[in-house]
């Protein structure tokens, strides 16, 4: 999990470089690795607007065979870095412990 803001004005433009380049470009890369897929979350906040990422990766160690030990800094591309405002300087990596979608039944 990974936060970044944008200018407002940035917002589409950031979300449009999300869905069409770095996430196609991360399947094609990072499947061999373990990842799965990715969500993003965004939410106004006045003059800026955050986006929260969320990549989904077989296991921690399915990370650490392409990040190293340095797993936690986060990689930002320059198109990413020009269109946010600011960022975190760490990923937070966490064990899902369970899963339920509206209308599905869970034990």
């Amino acid at each position: 999990m990974w936060h970044g803001w944008t200018a407002t004005a940035n917002a589409d433009a950031y979300d449009t470089y999300l869905r069409d380049e770095l996430f196609p470009g991360l399947k094609r890369e990072l499947t061999p690795h373990g990842y799965l897929g990715f969500q993003v979350l965004r939410q106004a906040q006045g003059s800026e607007v955050e986006f929260i990422t969320l990549v989904w990766f077989e296991s921690l160690q399915a990370v650490r065979s392409f990040a190293g030990e340095n797993y936690e800094k986060p990689v930002i591309t320059e198109k990413a870095r020009s269109l946010l405002s600011r960022y975190a300087e760490r990923v937070g990596h966490y064990e899902v412990s369970g899963f339920c979608w509206p209308g599905s039944h869970s034990g």
